[in-house]
């Protein structure tokens, strides 16, 4: 796995965005929620600890005509944790809000949809 680069640490110093950061994240969750662009949603859902709603801008792969979250830091991302403690409860927004429950899949199960996902998410 790359370290990250110069800018990337100087925009998560002590693991938290700073201004010029949070304005990014901003704007990238405006596009995915927009709808403009086909594969690029936010998923919204209610926080672990705090139970305030956090929107994660998210890539949804399609695959067998069923669409598919991956977390490519694995199973201890953030999102991941949320939706695990909401059991399975969120919001999808592209271009509209829709209630989702979101299910697991079984690892066996994985390896297309990850094919999938690396074929269209920038950057996977």
């Amino acid at each position: 796995m790359r370290r990250p680069g110069r800018w990337h640490r100087w925009l998560y110093r002590g693991g938290r965005p700073n201004r010029v950061a949070r304005a990014m994240n901003r704007a990238w969750a405006v596009v995915h929620s927009s709808g403009l662009v086909g594969r690029l949603v936010t998923l919204e859902v209610a926080g672990r600890r705090t139970g305030r709603v956090i929107s994660f801008p998210l890539v949804a792969a399609d695959y067998e005509g069923e669409r598919y979250l991956v977390a490519m830091v694995g199973q201890n991302a953030n999102w991941v944790l949320n939706v695990r403690a909401a059991g399975g409860r969120a919001v999808l927004r592209h271009g509209r809000r829709r209630h989702v429950r979101l299910e697991e899949v079984a690892p066996a199960l994985r390896a297309p949809i990850l094919r999938r996902y690396l074929a269209l998410a920038p950057g996977g």
